[in-house]
């Protein structure tokens, strides 16, 4: 891997119906990074940028973790290490294999929800939900690198985003969104409960209870109270959550009390993080903040990761919900995010923490990324959809080959599709493709992909007896051909997607250097949040397909 430049096109095997990729260049270049210049002493926002939602965030001696949600990407939850906060490594993914996390028709926007990571003597523990197939369970390391233990369920923990707490007294809890008690009040009527743990027993033990009804005001219809973790500072016990749902509305807010079951006093200026009130045409904002975890430093500082999004137009976003760091300040023992017309800044001074080397892949700022293909695995950053890709992805030789079947973009299905995230609103993605379709329908290239059914497909195919490089735009339940245009059959071709916020153009070379336009300003909006809905960002990745069963 390295920061550098597609050049020529590479020599490669003779070309077969199971597409070869020798390499893969991801380069970001938002304009907003060329109005600052960070100093030594500063971090840029966001810290992991693309597809990385619900951070969760713990310190364990000089170490930081840092873990988010994957849904139906595999292998799940990508872990993250630093000891600085600024500088993240992606360590490995906590589920990793097919016994921790079975998602065999998963909807893309279904799987794992909120996970929560915290350590406690000398183990580490993640738990999390798995929708529609199992519910809450937790699993453990000594190793935050892992291997991680399989799942251990909690069947008597119902809703979404538990949490651990372990008190400094020996005891150990589980909060997490549920139900309210009886019939919810209005659309969006959520509670937050709280469970002992048994730590030794490994399971849940006395009565739940309920700790919030609703949110900070029931009196205001409060909707989607979620995300709890408690910690505890100065005797006080303190409990973070989301409220206003993971749209425009979302927020940080904050109860203290002086026990974990409770009774919990409402911050009286909540939220205590927010952009929803501040002008939504002013430059380059950052929106839908919420969904926080807080650690502290050694020398007593206090910082928080949250999730946040930046829209290119009205609520429109395509790399998904993405994580960011802020400080945290304490009033009158109550923490503070941004308040008032305070913005998320891209820009930040750094905790102060020593400093520490900049990660081989970048994830914060403008970056270019080249992915050679050339080792034993693909790097951690890269994904597959609903389970491993082992029985139709091979490296070797320095290429990336996948094994063309018969299984698209359909619900519930596994394509043979491998993917990294889209981290930028102005981005390319370039990479050098060997193929031949075989037959009428079959196809390989490059995939901008949201969801099943919000993607954009560059490759070669077969149609009508002729080789083609052909763009196709899936929007809801129509799916297009954009262009086509003839190719050689079976040459080496470079094919890449850019993008610039609403309108991406796509292109491909069959010499170094010259690019043939397929499509230009072709309609980036379907691969938004806003119109493909879902909880996903947008996934830039290789794909083969075998009309052939």
């Amino acid at each position: 891997m390295c920061a550098c430049s597609s050049a020529t096109l590479q020599p490669s095997a003779p070309a077969s119906r199971d597409p070869s990729f020798a390499w893969f260049e991801y380069r970001g270049n938002d304009s907003v990074y060329k109005t600052i210049t960070p100093g030594v002493n500063d971090y840029l926002n966001p810290i992991l940028a693309g597809f990385y939602p619900d951070p969760s965030m713990i310190r364990v001696g000089s170490d930081y973790y840092l873990a988010t949600s994957s849904f139906a990407y595999f292998p799940g939850v990508p872990l993250f290490h630093s000891r600085d906060l600024v500088n993240w490594t992606q360590v490995g993914s906590i589920l990793d294999r097919k016994s921790q996390l079975n998602l065999d028709s998963a909807g893309i926007s279904r799987g794992i929800f909120a996970p929560a990571i915290r350590e406690h003597d000398g183990t580490f523990y993640m738990i999390t939900t798995i929708v529609d197939r199992g519910g809450n369970f937790f699993v453990t390391a000594t190793n935050p690198a892992g291997p991680w233990s399989d799942p251990v369920w909690l069947p008597s923990v119902d809703g979404i985003d538990p949490s651990f707490f372990f008190d400094d007294n020996g005891k150990a809890y589980v909060i997490n969104n549920g139900p309210p008690i009886g019939t919810p009040r209005y659309s969006g009527h959520r509670a937050i409960w709280i469970q002992e743990f048994d730590v030794t027993a490994k399971k849940m033990v006395g009565e739940r209870k309920l700790i919030v009804n609703g949110g900070v005001d029931l009196a205001k219809n409060p909707i989607w109270i979620e995300a709890p973790h408690i910690f505890k500072r100065n005797g006080f016990y303190y409990l973070v959550c989301a409220e206003g749902g993971t749209a425009y509305q979302h927020s940080e807010v904050v109860f203290r009390s002086n026990a974990p079951t409770g009774p919990w006093t409402p911050y009286a200026n909540n939220p205590i993080l927010t952009q929803r009130h501040l002008d939504r045409s002013r430059p380059f904002p950052i929106t839908t903040t919420g969904h926080a975890d807080f650690v502290d430093t050694p020398n007593g500082e206090w910082w928080a990761a949250f999730l946040g999004v930046r829209p290119y137009g009205d609520d429109l976003f395509n790399a998904g919900r993405e994580t960011f760091l802020m400080p945290v300040r304490w009033v009158d023992d109550w923490p503070v995010i941004a308040t008032g017309n305070e913005t998320v800044p891209y820009m930040h001074a750094r905790p102060n923490l020593p400093k520490q080397p900049a990660p081989a892949v970048p994830t914060s700022g403008n970056f270019t990324v080249r992915d050679e293909f050339d080792g034993a695995t693909l790097p951690m950053h890269w994904q597959t959809l609903r389970g491993p890709g082992t029985a139709w992805m091979q490296l070797g030789g320095g290429t990336l080959t996948l094994h063309a079947r018969n299984a698209g973009f359909e619900p519930a299905v596994q394509p043979s599709f491998v993917a990294r995230r889209q981290q930028h609103i102005d981005f390319s993605a370039t990479t050098s493709m060997t193929y031949a379709p075989a037959a009428e329908g079959d196809k390989a290239g490059v995939v901008a992909l949201q969801n099943d059914r919000y993607y954009y497909f560059l490759g070669v195919t077969r149609t009508k007896g002729a080789t083609v490089v052909q763009l196709e735009k899936h929007a809801g339940d129509a799916g297009v051909v954009v262009a086509s245009m003839p190719v050689s059959t079976g040459a080496p071709i470079q094919l890449r997607v850019e993008g610039h916020g609403a309108a991406y153009d796509f292109s491909y070379a069959v010499r170094p250097g010259e690019w043939v336009s397929v499509a230009r300003g072709a309609d980036g909006t379907i691969l938004s949040t806003k119109v493909a809905q879902g909880f996903v960002g947008t996934m830039l990745g290789l794909y083969a397909y075998s009309a052939t069963p």
